[in-house]
């Protein structure tokens, strides 16, 4: 319910692993925006602070705001760092070792010591308990109590904190994981439960399973955290109930993500998405490759069309975070709907380092907010990604973010010599263009596994450059790709924030039903998209005639382990005609994806999909307004051993007006810095957005070219 006393504003807060950024539309629709470093001891400490930060600059009272937008990396950070509650799992007898079979997935597949990661529930912590239906419902053994009893004791004993419950194919009888929750709930009170049936109801025992021991194992800390921002947001004056966004890209009420925490594990990198297509559609491109390179890790996504690309068989850990097909193996599936995005551990503040052998290495590890880069002289003495882009010249040699953050280049440069440099008889600069270009490199597989991995020639798309680091590395890795556009927007630093502030309220919600596509009876189809439709719209809080209602299906041919989601028309008039369309979209999807149809196959649905959704009308970010320029100086620069270090022009946003700027020049902004290398060119569209302009030719094939013509 709406609090009328409280004012229009609305604000938001992203959460990264060095900087909690916050926006706000200010009431002449212009932009205000704040970063502070990220509080990890207690990260809801750092966003009620930002929020109050940018209510005071701007003049304004706790209570002129009217919503809080938010996203988060609790529930990322539980899971890479091991950090989530200890979770107990209750499954089907012989059904134990699930977690640990997994899928016939090495992602090293010529690494002989590879070790997977251990399972979020260990061997100990998981429990059987007999009973048995089948694919279709029928109960063949009765759930026998006393072996769920005998669990529950042993998890009593163990000391767990949470549980997940996911029976064989509950997907198709709920009642005996109904029954064990009910008896949970009895005797453990205080314990977290998760059942499958409520986080994921569909085949596959591996990853619902998987799934379903995520959501127990961030539940606690997710809703930890969560209670103390309400706190916090309450005792500052500000509104204590708040919006989240979840990982598909819509928002939420923060009290309905503690039922399904799942959902949120990829909520910051999805709000960044939803602020680059509302950047790449106001400057007239269709296609793009989202950009996110902030202090801890790099994220990419490929919007095509002017559409965001779903998917919803994603893994989280293992090095690298994505949904695809051709890389998977080395993480925990997480089989909820997700924004298509991989992301890698490498951004500002990623450690820089040489293994047993002397090759030079960039993160995972990251120096984070604290103690941060070296040259924050706030106790960090490894190198950074940072460090070595201030050895370059490519940041303000006294201050980032404004003048907020002061820095010492002295002790980037010792720490450089120190690791890089000094051990691998390199100069200065070599050492740190080398950590610049390793850095695109390692950030090259996030962008092929949206791309090249989906049949996309990253060539074909532009570049929208976001997150505190963006603007700063992805004309490197733009030139790696061949891509020859890169947008950095106005506020490219916060664009997550941004994002929170234009996302529709959404919620999406699944069901099985295992039939062929030709014979389906339309009124099962009916009843299973019904039943999806009160489900979302109650969660919404209304009816299913006060939002807008989506429906999917997965799809696959005879005999495929995985499916295919597409669009599904409605129910009430679904016959042959209907199911003929159907399958002609389903081959002509395959073809694209994987290259090939199989006309000759039959096609099967697999699974119901149902979204609700309620637009904000917001699908435009604000209007760029020019301030006065601030003056240009110079600076040396280092652009790597074609160019050298040469002087380059330092300016901000506002003086890009008019034409074309030739490199060498380094934007410097509040929220990030942009490089324009010396073959290069700059140009400020008419929504405020930088347009950078690679050369088609390669700097090496120009350089040849010069030799020739002289």
């Amino acid at each position: 319910m709406t609090d009328t006393s409280r004012g229009s504003l609305r604000i938001a807060a992203d959460i990264g692993g060095t900087f909690t950024d916050v926006a706000l539309i200010r009431a002449d629709t212009t932009i205000a925006t704040r970063k502070v470093a990220s509080t990890p001891d207690d990260y809801a400490r750092g966003v009620a602070e930002g929020i109050l930060e940018l209510i005071e600059v701007e003049g304004l009272a706790p209570s002129d705001i009217g919503e809080v937008m938010h996203a988060c990396t609790v529930a990322t950070n539980a899971i890479l760092e091991g950090k989530g509650a200890k979770t107990a799992l209750i499954t089907t007898e012989g059904f134990r070792d699930v977690l640990e079979m997994r899928r016939i997935r090495v992602p090293r597949l010529y690494d002989p010591l590879y070790e997977k990661p251990p399972a979020l529930s260990p061997r100990k912590w998981r429990f059987e308990v007999i009973e048995r239906t089948d694919f279709q419902g029928e109960v063949l053994t009765e759930l026998d109590e006393a072996s769920v009893m005998a669990a529950i004791e042993a998890i009593r004993a163990s000391g767990c904190e949470a549980v997940a419950v996911c029976l064989l194919h509950s997907y198709a009888n709920p009642a005996h994981e109904r029954r064990i929750g009910e008896l949970l709930a009895e005797h453990l009170p205080d314990l977290y439960v998760s059942l499958s049936v409520d986080v994921l109801p569909e085949l596959r025992e591996y990853e619902r399973t998987s799934t379903t021991v995520i959501n127990s194992f961030v539940g606690p800390p997710v809703k930890t955290y969560l209670d103390s921002l309400r706190d916090r947001l309450a005792a500052a004056g500000l509104p204590p109930q708040f919006q989240m966004m979840h990982s598909a890209g819509g928002i939420v009420d923060s009290r309905t993500v503690v039922a399904k925490p799942a959902q949120i594990v990829e909520c910051g990198p999805a709000a960044g998405v939803i602020g680059a297509r509302a950047v790449m559609l106001q400057a007239g491109f269709d296609d793009a490759i989202a950009f996110d390179m902030g202090g801890t890790t790099a994220k990419a996504s490929l919007i095509e069309g002017g559409k965001l690309l779903k998917a919803d068989d994603y893994e989280v850990g293992g090095g690298i975070s994505l949904s695809s097909k051709l890389a998977q193996g080395g993480g925990y599936a997480l089989k909820l709907p997700v924004i298509d995005i991989s992301e890698v551990g490498a951004g500002g503040g990623s450690i820089v380092w040489r293994d047993r052998a002397g090759a030079l290495k960039v993160g995972p590890m990251s120096a984070g907010a604290a103690p941060g880069p070296a040259c924050y002289g706030a106790g960090g003495t490894e190198p950074t990604v940072t460090d070595a882009n201030m050895v370059l010249g490519y940041l303000n040699q006294s201050a980032l973010a404004g003048g907020a953050v002061p820095v010492d280049p002295e002790k980037s440069r010792e720490a450089i010599e120190r690791v890089v440099a000094g051990p691998m008889g390199i100069s200065l600069e070599e050492a740190a263009h080398g950590v610049h270009e390793l850095v695109s490199t390692v950030m090259m597989r996030a962008v092929k596994s949206v791309t090249t991995f989906r049949g996309r020639d990253p060539r074909d798309f532009a570049m929208i450059a976001f997150g505190g680091n963006g603007g700063i590395h992805s004309v490197s890795l733009a030139r790696s790709l061949g891509v020859s556009t890169v947008i950095v927007p106005p506020g490219a630093g916060v664009l997550s924030a941004l994002g929170l502030l234009f996302a529709d309220i959404e919620t999406q919600a699944s069901s099985a039903l295992l039939r062929p596509l030709d014979s389906v009876e339309p009124a099962a189809l009916a009843q299973g998209f019904g039943a999806l439709d009160a489900q979302v719209a109650g969660e919404l809080g209304r009816s299913t005639h006060e939002v807008e209602l989506i429906h999917e299906v997965d799809m696959r041919y005879r005999g495929q382990a995985f499916e295919l989601t597409l669009p599904f028309p409605a129910a009430s008039t679904f016959d042959a005609a209907a199911a003929a369309a159907m399958r002609a979209e389903f081959d002509a999807a395959h073809e694209r994806a994987y290259g090939y149809r199989l006309e000759a196959t039959g096609v099967e649905i697999v699974n119901l999909r149902a979204t609700a959704r309620v637009p904000k009308g917001a699908e435009a970010l604000p209007e760029y307004r020019a301030r006065q320029a601030a003056p240009e100086t110079t600076r040396e620069v280092y652009f790597g051993p074609l160019w050298g270090r040469v002087p380059a022009r330092i300016l901000d946003r506002p003086a890009l007006l008019g034409a074309p700027l030739q490199g060498p020049a380094i934007i410097e902004e509040y929220e990030g810095t942009t490089i324009v290398p010396p073959d290069c060119t700059a140009v400020l569209d008419a929504r405020g957005n930088i347009i950078v302009t690679l050369p088609v030719a390669s700097p090496a094939k120009q350089f040849k070219s010069k030799e020739a013509a002289e």
